[in-house]
């Protein structure tokens, strides 16, 4: 019987899952490593972190069986700069890092306003094109040793193979693809003057990108094992959550939120709050979008404001009534993406009163981060693109109190689906379509279904629709007062190298 291997290079953690080939599960495992945040706004880690904890994984997972084949997925945006030795000189800058708003703004410039032309998607802060940008401003000793940029999940497949490749869904969201092309925008990096041999071979979901090479520690028994192309964590989660046609959509619940929508062809939202990306399914497309802080926010307020255990938060926001007494909670705690394309954006809550506890205060998390996303779901709706089905994933799908309220919140049932950690699911499912020549949305069609439903309360359905406009009102009116905020609280300037990049064992480790 064959057994496939998916790997997620997450934000926090880096998680494996074996399937045999009929899609059923045989094992498990993660490793943990932390985000390093050394001013705010900024969000970074050691590349190598991902490497040991991928090593962590594998060492766990053929302990149970020798895979087939090794399918990749990861975190987005994140960038990984490459010496000629194919190390890292310097931290990568990840996908909720904020410091390049004003690089953003200089694609606009340089590109003659033509980066959506080329590439079908505004700047953003997330972007490897504005992370290159910065980096080449900021960091110009580690800039000038690089030759080369990957993502999170590539650098993985670098380590295991020796080859610099990505896939097209991950690609999609550098700001430098011809999305409608599925090929690197040629346009795009002369604009920006960055050089189109820093970038990795693009190639789809499914394809074999290499081969475990010989000689890694401990994975000797690996040699020879073909390395599937895999996709981005978002595009992988749609895989393993069954989103092969349009009409099925996909709302991930991780550190960010993610709605995700398969196209029956390429579309635009010329609000900007939807990316078009290619889709994992060769020859597709699909928009996404993303709320920066949703189990975030969940994740900052019982660390910093609560401080009980997540069931007893759960249970506490339940208590509640909708609406928290007048409470409400914008979830813009790193800036946000989606709808407002705005860095400076930060959270509050609004309405606070003597009666209000911590109770009030943990249901009002939970439903402003819903409304958030409500506020994309309803986009689709206003683009025309068909919501026949939304499939939930990521660690806030099994908290009962946070889907209850999101059911409620968007007014329409919820699937969850019997697929446990959907990227990495996903991206083995990938694995098993590029080894067998498989078509992965058969595989998917086939594997996959929903299981369990939740459905909207009628009465806080009700409440909701007089409470989420309001909600949408605040970002607005807030916006002037927050951004002068922010300019009494901002940073020195950037230092040129980048803290570490050569002093760090991590950093310079032979292979």
């Amino acid at each position: 019987m064959a057994a496939f291997v998916g790997l997620d290079v997450g934000t926090t953690a880096l998680k494996g899952v074996m399937i045999d080939d009929a899609g059923r599960p045989i094992d498990h495992a993660a490793a943990p490593y932390t985000v390093d945040s050394p001013r705010p706004g900024w969000t970074q880690q050691n590349p190598d972190d991902w490497w040991r904890a991928a090593q962590t994984v594998l060492h766990r997972l053929v302990r149970t069986r020798m895979p087939d084949a090794i399918g990749l997925t990861g975190q987005m945006h994140g960038s990984v700069f490459l010496g000629p030795d194919d190390r890292p000189v310097a931290p990568a800058i990840l996908w909720n890092d904020q410091r390049t708003e004003a690089q953003a703004e200089a694609v606009t410039r340089l590109t003659g306003g033509r980066i959506v032309d080329w590439t079908l998607n505004p700047p953003r802060t997330a972007f490897t094109a504005s992370k290159i940008l910065w980096f080449r401003e900021h960091w110009q000793d580690a800039a000038r040793a690089t030759t080369g940029v990957v993502l999170p999940k590539d650098y993985v497949r670098l380590r295991l193979t020796g080859d610099r490749a990505t896939d097209v869904t991950d690609a999609s969201g550098t700001n430098l693809f011809d999305v409608r092309a599925r090929a690197w925008s040629l346009d795009a990096s002369a604009a920006l003057g960055i050089d189109p041999g820093w970038l990795p071979t693009a190639v789809e979901s499914t394809a074999v990108t290499g081969t475990v090479r010989p000689g890694l520690d401990g994975l000797a028994g690996l040699a020879g094992v073909p390395v599937i192309a895999g996709a981005a964590d978002q595009a992988a989660a749609a895989i393993g959550l069954g989103i092969v046609r349009p009409g099925l959509v996909s709302l991930t619940l991780g550190t960010s939120g993610v709605v995700y929508a398969q196209l029956g062809g390429v579309s635009v939202d010329p609000s900007g709050a939807f990316h078009t990306f290619c889709h994992s399914v060769p020859g597709t497309w699909m928009m996404m979008a993303g709320v920066l802080s949703a189990g975030g926010s969940v994740q900052w307020y019982r660390d910093t404001v609560d401080g009980r255990d997540f069931p007893t938060i759960n249970a506490a926001a339940l208590s509640v009534e909708p609406g928290a007494q007048g409470l409400v909670f914008l979830p813009y705690l790193t800036g946000e993406r989606s709808p407002h394309n705005d860095p400076q954006a930060r959270g509050a809550f609004i309405g606070l009163h003597r009666g209000h506890g911590r109770d009030h205060l943990a249901r009002a998390v939970f439903e402003g981060v819903s409304f958030a996303l409500a506020d994309l779901v309803d986009q689709l709706g206003r683009l025309g693109v068909p919501v026949e089905e939304v499939r939930i994933a990521g660690g806030g799908a099994h908290s009962g109190a946070w889907t209850s309220i999101l059911a409620s919140v968007l007014g329409r049932p919820l699937m969850r689906t019997d697929t446990a950690d959907a990227s990495a699911y996903g991206a083995a499912v990938l694995a098993a379509a590029g080894a067998g020549g498989q078509a992965v949305d058969d595989l998917a069609r086939a594997w996959i279904a929903g299981t369990d439903r939740i459905d909207p309360n009628p009465a806080a359905a009700e409440r909701y629709r007089t409470l989420h406009p309001l909600f949408r009102d605040l970002y607005p009116a807030t916006r002037a007062i927050v951004h002068a905020l922010q300019d009494t609280a901002r940073p020195a300037p950037a230092a040129d190298a980048p803290p570490h990049a050569r002093s760090s064992p991590a950093l310079v480790e032979e292979p």
